[in-house]
C-alpha cells in the first residue's frame, strides 16, 4: 500500500475532515510508524515497516518547530482551526509528551489564541499519570476506542501485549465526559474471522460504552484511505446514522464522516 508518513515535525495546516484547518505535529519518527498498536485500518502502515527509524524529535526540536511554523502562519494571516498532535503513530509515546504540552499550550496562547489544542490518541498510555493529565490540559482529547470486547479489539487494533480494554475504559471515566470518543466502522477479514461493526452484538456493545462513558463529542468514521490490511469496506453513511440515531435522541453530540 502507499503509507502516508509525515517527515516533518510540524506539517501543514491541511483542511481536516474532522478538525478544519489543522496544523499537525509529528512527536514520531519521520520515515516509519511507531505505536503501541498496529491497526488493520492505519494509513501509516503497519509497525514492522518503520523499524529502520527509531529517531524521536527532541523537545526542543518540537518547541522551536513549532513557533517557527506558527510565527510564520501569523504573519502570512494563515487561519487555524487546530494545532493537532497526530503523525505517525501514537503521539503519548513519546516520553517529553507532558512538557511538549506544555509548550505548546503556552505557544498557542501567545500566537495563536483562538486555536485549539487536539490530540489524536489510542488512549492507551492513560495509565500514565503524567499523560493522562497532559490530555485533561487540552481543549480536544481525542480517544479512540474501536470495538466493545477483547476480541474485536484484537483484531481491529493489534495492541501490544498488557493492553486491556476495562482498564481504558475504567481511566476514561477519569474524564468524566470532558473527552471526544472516535470510533472507526469497518467490515471485512481478519485471518478468516469475519469482522463487522454494524453486527448488532457489537453495535449494543459500543453504545453501552458511550452510554458509559458520556462524552461530550463522538466522532463516528470509516474508510478514506488505502488500508495495509487489504479486503477491508467501508461502512455506509446510512449504517452508522441508524447506529447513531438512539444516541442521538439521548442528547450525544455525533459527527458522522464517510
Amino acid at each position: 500500500m502507499a503509507t502516508i508518513l509525515f517527515e516533518e515535525i510540524v506539517f501543514g495546516p491541511i483542511r481536516s475532515r474532522r478538525l478544519g484547518s489543522s496544523l499537525g505535529i509529528n512527536l514520531l519518527p519521520r520515515h516509519g510508524k511507531w505505536c503501541n498498536f498496529d491497526c488493520i485500518y492505519c494509513e501509516c502502515g503497519w509497525n514492522k515497516d518503520g523499524l529502520a527509524d527509531k529517531k524521536l524529535p527532541t523537545l526542543d526540536e518540537v518547541r522551536t518547530a513549532l513557533e517557527e511554523r506558527l510565527v510564520a502562519l501569523k504573519t502570512e494571516g494563515t487561519h487555524i482551526d487546530t494545532i493537532t498532535f497526530s503523525g505517525n503513530g501514537e503521539p503519548t509515546a513519546h516520553p517529553d509528551f507532558p512538557a511538549i504540552i506544555d509548550h505548546t499550550l503556552a505557544l498557542r496562547d501567545r500566537l495563536y489564541p483562538e486555536a485549539v489544542v487536539s490530540v489524536l490518541s489510542n488512549a492507551s498510555n492513560l495509565n500514565k499519570p503524567q499523560v493522562c493529565a497532559a490530555l485533561k490540559k487540552i481543549d480536544n482529547p481525542i480517544l479512540k476506542i474501536d470495538g466493545c470486547t477483547r476480541d474485536f479489539v484484537n483484531d481491529i487494533n493489534r495492541p501490544a501485549p498488557g493492553y486491556s480494554l476495562e482498564q481504558t475504559l475504567n481511566y476514561l471515566e477519569s474524564f468524566q465526559g470532558d473527552f471526544i470518543l472516535q470510533t472507526m466502522f469497518l467490515k471485512g477479514e481478519v485471518e478468516g474471522r469475519l469482522l463487522d461493526s454494524t453486527e448488532a452484538s457489537e453495535v449494543a456493545g459500543w453504545q453501552a460504552i458511550v452510554r458509559r462513558l458520556r462524552p461530550r463529542e463522538i466522532m463516528m468514521y470509516t474508510l478514506d484511505r488505502e488500508t495495509p490490511l487489504s479486503g477491508l469496506r467501508k461502512v455506509t453513511l446510512e449504517e452508522m446514522e441508524a447506529i447513531a440515531a438512539p444516541l442521538r435522541q439521548e442528547g450525544f453530540k455525533i459527527q458522522i464522516r464517510g
